[in-house]
């Protein structure tokens, strides 16, 4: 038993906010005392509090609260959260838009006692890190450039889907799924500065996105692609990162579906054809994983910056706002998008 023990409260329990339940339960880092959602479940604990109002929860004796909520009333459950003084845990992502986070920023500085924090669970995983410590020890020298493709199949429901309802969401792919490697490629880059994009409905007939391509660039020059797709028609992760004397591959990722592959990470070290007799094939080093433990791993930092008094680390609330700051340029460095997303806004308030 951990010698803190966190009185939990959670809002949103649908398949996030059940595995976050499970994973502290598990690990033994609290109580939960009260659960929060629309459609409670039929089976239910005797000494938990349920309610389908997030008022119960927030009002329940508890000092944690984890929020699992669709993104149209998220920022405003965290900062209520804050206004209570409890410690937070948000999922993905922040809100709708850069706004909503902002606003969560403005009352989090009131309360720098508070521990806020956001799942952005793919940092976890142990190809990222695995990854992210050689290019700490630049053990491959200077990063260059990155590529990132992170895409869905959609579904035969997509399309009627809350992430798909503009109202709701805020955005599509990029918003709901993009965002996990938007903030992967800040971590490795530290964030960009320029962005352009092409952002588009391809195939889906919903208000937002289901495509977004971009290029993104920072002050020291360094680059990365990044493609977000509902449109792929198949499961796919893939972060290739460009040293100067070499190269790393995620060309798959391991999650609860299995459907994005077996996760791996490649290494290979630049080798020109006066090192190595085959042309343009270096020796690649396959590293695989077969446990995702991103989950307990961020959780379990959220727990340590609370029993210790310690700052949050990874999913931070810069690192939310940097996240979103990109998503946001990319939605309106397309023009053609920009002014579509104002027209359906101004015929939504009408």
């Amino acid at each position: 038993m951990s010698s803190t023990f966190l009185q939990i409260g959670i809002i949103g329990f649908g398949k996030i906010g059940r595995l976050r339940m499970e994973v502290v339960n598990r690990l033994g880092y609290g109580n939960i005392v009260s659960i929060c959602d629309p459609k409670l479940p039929e089976e239910q604990a005797s000494d938990i509090i349920y309610s389908d109002n997030p008022k119960d929860v927030l009002g329940s004796k508890i000092d944690t609260v984890f929020i699992a909520t669709p993104n149209h009333i998220t920022a405003d459950l965290v900062i209520d959260s804050l206004k209570q003084g409890l410690h937070v845990f948000c999922e993905k992502p922040p809100g709708r838009n850069l706004q909503d986070v902002l606003r969560i920023k403005e009352e989090a500085d009131k309360h720098p006692d508070l521990r806020l924090k956001f799942g952005f669970n793919h940092r976890y995983h142990y190809s990222v890190m695995h990854a992210y410590d050689v290019f700490k020890k630049a053990q491959l020298g200077e990063l260059m450039w990155a590529r990132g493709t992170y895409g869905k199949s959609g579904g035969s429901g997509f399309a009627s889907e809350w992430r798909s309802d503009k109202a709701i969401a805020g955005g599509g792919i990029l918003l709901d799924q993009g965002i996990h490697m938007v903030d992967l490629l800040n971590l490795f880059f530290g964030g960009f500065d320029e962005v352009k994009s092409f952002v588009s409905n391809t195939y889906w007939d919903i208000p937002v996105e289901d495509n977004a391509f971009a290029l993104l660039k920072n002050k020291r020059n360094k680059y990365a692609m990044f493609h977000s797709t509902s449109t792929q028609w198949k499961h796919i992760f893939r972060l290739e990162l460009f040293f100067t004397d070499g190269y790393m591959i995620i060309p798959g990722f391991l999650t609860s579906s299995y459907s994005y592959g077996r996760e791996k990470l490649i290494i290979a070290r630049r080798q020109f054809e006066d090192e190595i007799e085959v042309l343009g094939n270096p020796l690649e080093e396959e590293i695989y994983f077969d446990k995702d433990r991103s989950w307990e791993f961020e959780v379990t930092d959220f727990y340590k910056a609370i029993e210790s008094d310690l700052s949050i680390k990874n999913g931070t609330l810069d690192d939310a706002i940097k996240a979103m700051e990109i998503v946001d340029k990319i939605y309106n460095s397309d023009s053609s998008w920009a002014e579509r997303s104002r027209t359906h806004s101004t015929l939504e308030q009408q």
